[in-house]
């Protein structure tokens, strides 16, 4: 039987891409998936594709950039369905720049989705993870922050700062909550919409056409970490085209 099954799952970020990929494996492997995004009409539709699929969810149309509505969606999971077993922090944004560019406002964005966000999340997850007496969460990085490349300066700094602050959670956690980091390389998503620079955003979806792996990737990678055993924590998966340099 698999560790996902009857497991309490909240992702942010829930309504397209990787995250609703994630969404619909885990639910089809037994969680109840409470899921949180700003695009409630499309939540209302995943989460009736879950339930026609005989699973289970609940919705919250929500921003991450607002510290309650992430306290909303954990108190959501734990009124549904009386607990919360994992937060996902995958919500996030990338309008990649030169630094030359001086596009401050979108270095700002990123800062409060793909820092503040996560902050939010634990914020709200683990005191209950405390009181439960277990909890994981995984966090959505990236390979950007693993090879720094230019106009990705800001981008791959919000992402690093979220893998010091996992690492920190981890190492305050003790033995009853897991932290993991999942780290994509290019995926076929939407990512390359919240990009100001239409240059740069070409590019991407030149790219992303060339060589990106699907969302599905990146669910089984996320599945893979959250069901082994309590006592297991899985701490970075890096999962990237076999074709990106």
């Amino acid at each position: 039987m698999s560790e996902i099954k009857g497991k309490v799952i909240a992702i942010t970020g829930a309504s397209s891409g990787i995250g609703e990929a994630t969404a619909l494996l885990l639910a089809e492997r037994g969680a109840r998936m409470v899921l949180g995004a700003r695009r409630s009409d499309r939540l209302e539709a995943l989460v009736d594709r879950i339930e026609s699929a005989g699973g289970k969810a609940a919705f919250l149309a929500m921003d991450v950039k607002n510290r309650e509505d992430i306290t909303k969606l954990v108190a959501l999971a734990c009124d549904r369905f009386g607990k919360i077993d994992v937060l996902i922090n995958n919500a996030g944004i990338g309008p990649i720049s030169l630094l030359d560019e001086l596009r401050v406002e979108d270095w700002e964005e990123m800062i409060d989705i793909n820092i503040k966000g996560p902050l939010y999340g634990i914020a709200a997850a683990l005191p209950v993870f405390r009181r439960q007496g277990f909890g994981h969460f995984v966090n959505l990085l990236s390979t950007a922050g693993l090879t720094i490349k230019p106009t990705m300066a800001v981008y791959a700094g919000t992402k690093n700062a979220v893998r010091a602050i996992a690492e920190g959670l981890r190492l305050e956690a003790g033995p009853k909550l897991r932290v993991t980091n999942i780290s994509p390389g290019i995926v076929q998503t939407n990512f390359a919409d919240s990009m100001t620079n239409p240059k740069v955003k070409a590019e991407i979806e030149k790219r992303m056409g060339e060589i990106a792996i699907s969302p599905d990737a990146i669910s089984r990678a996320i599945a893979f970490a959250i069901e082994q055993p309590a006592e297991v924590d899985v701490g970075e998966i890096v999962i990237r085209p076999t074709a990106q340099a």
